[in-house]
């Protein structure tokens, strides 16, 4: 799957986020870099369809078929800080629910999964009573897999032990090579050597 920026630009009240951000984007892993505050998870969030443009077009492409902007969602998957996780469903639970919507990668099962993300000795426990490091390796135990060809990560390794960043690593390298993956992060730890670094800094209003 492709995905096409043509002149994207974000605003919020007088403050421009970036400004005529073009780029293809196509099976690979893509390091989006920058300060604090420079908007990588706005433009993240523009990307996968939840928070529109101020101007510019964004194209999914699937093969030879467009793909409209109300169906992305089917064909994405997200791992950030900001996003919730429903808490008062058990592990069980939230697994049968986010599976009834996304295919399961290489048709594992649900207590496969359960074992994979190392979580299944609390498969019965509520999220809400997840470890901070369990709720972060649950949220990339959904995005890893799900049979999607778009994934994003925003600060993947937050609230990660080494052990679980090794954890990390072990399935973002068992990714399809057709898989586009969108690393927002300012630590190199975070995405590998072979990413295309866009440092959205030079999107940015004035930049010279």
């Amino acid at each position: 799957m492709t995905l096409s920026a043509e002149k994207l630009c974000k605003r919020y009240n007088r403050e421009w986020i970036f400004r005529d951000f073009s780029f293809l984007f196509e099976p690979g892993t893509y390091a989006i870099t920058g300060p604090n505050g420079s908007g990588k998870s706005t433009l993240l969030q523009v990307l996968w369809g939840q928070v529109p443009a101020t101007a510019g077009t964004l194209t999914y492409q699937r093969g030879e078929t467009a793909v409209p902007i109300e169906d992305v969602y089917r064909h994405v998957t997200i791992a950030a800080p900001y996003v919730d996780l429903m808490e008062e469903l058990t592990l069980a639970e939230l697994l049968r629910f986010h599976f009834s919507f996304k295919k399961v990668r290489d048709n594992r099962t649900l207590g496969e999964l359960e074992d994979l993300m190392e979580l299944g000795h609390a498969r019965n426990k509520a999220v809400g009573h997840f470890s901070s490091g369990m709720k972060q390796r649950l949220k990339l135990g959904l995005a890893f897999f799900s049979e999607v060809p778009l994934v994003f990560l925003d600060e993947p390794t937050t609230n990660l032990d080494k052990s679980a960043i090794a954890w990390y690593w072990r399935h973002f390298s068992a990714l399809p090579p057709e898989t586009t993956v969108f690393i927002a992060s300012n630590h190199e730890s975070e995405y590998p050597p072979e990413a295309r670094r866009i440092n959205l800094s030079e999107y940015k209003a004035g930049y010279k």
